[in-house]
């Protein structure tokens, strides 16, 4: 048995591998499997979105080798910020917000400025990570994991990408940009949703 990951990001990968590696499956991303194709996201929800993809990726490989598919778990995520004195917005148009080529740091500013003046309980907020499992015979699984925190006042750290400069966690006094790999993946939101993901396939192969 193998698991497709529907994504070409290799940090992604590094982290899904560190967390899906027990299962005993040999892990691919979808360039690594031969899988080229884009999919349509057309779901409101992140949930509906990451099953929109792992269905399309797992058609695409059906189509081009059916016995091959007979042997591949497809695994798809969308994930995305969600700010509560926003409307939860940018939401699952996270990646979207403000166009695909506004930097991060536009994005980023933009969001703090229009939080100025906003207290900090009511600056409120999460990154959503949802996964979705097609299974051979045509079995669902999905997950979902949040990592709440507050929108800072300012952009701060190197490390992550996106919008972890500006996502401030209280409990270690830092943004998700200043605290280590080690510490992120312990606590984020793609990490629990792995996680739990992880258990619900290891019952799918006993």
């Amino acid at each position: 048995m193998r698991i497709v990951f529907a994504t070409g990001n290799e940090g992604k990968m590094r982290e899904i591998r560190g967390i899906l590696g027990g299962l005993g499956a040999e892990i691919l991303s979808m360039k690594e499997a031969g899988v080229d194709g884009d999919i349509e996201e057309n779901g409101t929800t992140f949930s509906e979105n990451s099953m929109i993809k792992a269905r399309g990726v797992y058609e695409l490989i059906k189509n081009a080798d059916a016995k091959a598919a007979q042997e591949t778990i497809v695994l798809a995520d969308d994930s995305g910020l969600e700010v509560d004195y926003l409307n939860k917005e940018p939401g699952i148009y996270s990646a979207r917000y403000m166009g695909r080529d506004t930097s991060y740091t536009e994005k980023n500013n933009n969001i703090i400025e229009r939080l100025n003046g906003v207290p900090d309980e009511k600056r409120t907020a999460r990154f959503v990570c949802a996964i979705s499992a097609v299974l051979p015979g045509g079995k669902e699984l999905s997950t979902i994991g949040n990592m709440e925190g507050i929108i800072g006042h300012k952009i701060a750290g190197t490390g992550g990408f996106g919008y972890d400069p500006i996502f401030f966690l209280p409990q270690y006094g830092k943004t998700s940009a200043e605290i280590s790999a080690d510490e992120k993946n312990a606590i984020s939101h793609r990490g629990k949703a792995l996680r739990e993901m992880a258990e619900l396939l290891k019952a799918e192969l006993a």
